[in-house]
């Protein structure tokens, strides 16, 4: 499991209003190939400079794909990772702040301590 991977990918979708449209259409595509795109590129880096190591877990995928938020955090991706990218992406869906509400109550039932979301 890599946090680390997790929040690389909802960081970077949720900077490219494309690709936020494309993993709201296409889930499971979109994952694929920005696993098989992007994954093992070094973050902000413009050489073609990559690790070749990186890759989702199975639960990781399965959580991306269905974008499962509270299964993300409980893998743990940071939340405000996951918040900002799912309002870009389902707020439209919603009257205002019905879905952070919807949000926060799907979560409601964790304690502390929670996944370490430490950077």
């Amino acid at each position: 499991m890599s946090k680390y991977l997790l929040d690389k990918f909802l960081y970077t979708v949720d900077r490219d209003p494309d690709l936020v449209e494309r993993y709201r259409a296409d889930a499971a595509g979109t994952v694929t190939w920005w696993e098989e795109e992007f994954a093992n590129k070094l973050l902000n880096c413009t050489t073609t400079e990559k690790s070749t190591w990186l890759a989702f877990t199975d639960e990781e995928r399965r959580a991306l794909r269905d974008h499962d938020h509270v299964a993300l955090f409980q893998l743990g991706a940071h939340p405000f990772l996951t918040l900002t990218l799912f309002i870009a992406m389902f707020e439209r869906d919603h009257g205002p702040l019905e879905y952070q509400k919807a949000y926060g109550k799907a979560m409601e039932h964790l304690r502390l301590p929670y996944p370490d979301i430490a950077t």
